[in-house]
């Protein structure tokens, strides 16, 4: 299988989509996809259905990540939001991602609680203090093979040139790769795929009702992208069928007339490897 750097080196785009467990981890996977991307604001969502506003802790985050990694065999690229903290908490969060089975982190210049890209209202750290952040998680990698994606959300703070200028300290403090979030036209996402593409991949990020226009993969390809993430769109589909099946359930009291929108057991049991694992168990049944 090849390496995350060098899927994100081929002239194809790698499209990931947002995961938040095991489970749509492995559906992915399944579904084809060559990298899958940990949501932080997915798991918010999830976890504690609560806004992604800051409120996932480290450890909450590697714990999920720990359960993923276990479960499938593509590269997991994780939202590490701030690093947790300053550069020191930013090397321990990258130790332990790494130790856990992640394949990237991206860390973003937001000050601490950050909030989701596509808010209002964010707050930035210096530039020092956030190319301070990427030499120390490059530090602390233990494989130059775990990547480090420094993402900037300066356009909402500070405009879009002033963007530019922070991306450009970021590449020059050695990222592997460039996030800068919520460009809100395609001019935008044009002028800053003219400034880097060539000298490292750039990363998009596609928000159902976002603030950055909904592309195709291959226009972004076209663009200058090199990797698209859809991240919280699993969640929301997610949503929006469960809206749907409760709302069944409560009119009829039953699941029958939504029987052909889910899973029966078997579907289910089938999907997780159930028949599998309980095969591999019988050859261990007399030592």
């Amino acid at each position: 299988m090849a390496t995350l750097k060098e899927m994100l080196n081929a002239p194809e785009i790698l499209v990931a989509p947002g995961i938040y467990d095991a489970l749509t981890g492995l559906m992915a996977e399944q579904a084809g996809f060559k990298a899958v991307y940990l949501s932080g604001a997915s798991i918010a969502y999830t976890r504690f259905g609560r806004p992604d506003i800051g409120l996932v802790a480290m450890d909450e985050v590697t714990s999920t990540l720990g359960a993923i990694a276990e479960r499938v065999n593509v590269p997991i690229i994780i939202d590490g939001d701030t690093g947790f903290g300053n550069a020191l908490n930013v090397q321990r969060t990258v130790r332990l991602f790494e130790r856990n089975g992640a394949g990237a982190i991206q860390l973003e210049d937001q000050t601490m609680p950050k909030r989701c890209g596509h808010l209002k209202d964010k707050t930035l750290v210096g530039t020092s203090e956030m190319t301070g952040k990427i030499k120390a998680a490059l530090d602390a990698r233990g494989s130059d093979n775990f990547l480090v994606i420094a993402r900037t959300d300066a356009i909402a703070v500070e405009g879009f040139d002033a963007a530019l200028d922070r991306a450009e300290h970021y590449v020059e403090a050695g990222a592997d790769m460039l996030f800068i979030e919520a460009p809100q036209d395609d001019a935008q996402m044009r002028a800053l795929c003219d400034r880097f593409k060539g000298r490292v991949p750039l990363m998009a990020n596609m928000v159902e009702g976002g603030k950055t226009p909904i592309l195709p993969a291959a226009e972004l390809q076209a663009l200058g992208y090199g990797f698209v993430i859809f991240p919280g769109g699993t969640v929301r589909a997610l949503a929006h069928h469960l809206t749907n099946y409760f709302a069944s359930l409560a009119e009829h009291g039953t699941t029958a007339p939504f029987m052909d929108n889910m899973f029966d057991f078997k579907g289910l049991t089938d999907l997780v490897g159930t028949p599998e694992m309980l095969e591999l168990g019988k050859k261990y049944e007399n030592g």
